[in-house]
């Protein structure tokens, strides 16, 4: 039995794998590892957005694909804005800050010949 139920390339698997390990890291980070208050806070709900696009990621969906490479600038720039804090912040935005690199430099794998296709064919027309 396959992993996945749709064929994925190599650059899709590695940007659904990333986003997923993104929105695990978010959610240890904010309620037990450094959490912003001492029992945990909202914040660990900020894994929702880039929760939401799994799916389309797994898909393939070119939409949800495109949505993801700006959403996954927040967390970047989050990561970096954190890099700064004391104790355990620094490792974990660290960690942040590659997910997000990885999972934008996949999703601009994945979607470049979908939209050189599309937009040789625009021109054929």
């Amino acid at each position: 039995m396959p992993l996945f139920k749709y064929p994925l390339n190599t650059y899709q698997k590695l940007a659904f794998w990333s986003a997923l390990a993104l929105c695990l890291l978010c959610i240890a980070w904010e309620v037990f590892l450094s959490p912003l208050r001492p029992n945990g806070s909202l914040m660990a709900l900020k894994f929702i957005p880039l929760g939401l696009m799994l799916p389309g990621l797994y898909k393939g969906l070119n939409y949800q694909t495109q949505a993801t490479s700006m959403i996954v600038l927040l967390y970047f720039f989050e990561g970096v804005s954190r890099l700064f804090e004391s104790g355990l912040n620094p490792v974990l935005a660290s960690i942040e800050i590659a997910l997000s690199i990885l999972i934008f430099y996949g999703v601009l794998k994945h979607l470049g010949p979908i939209k050189k296709a599309a937009k040789s064919q625009d021109v054929k027309k």
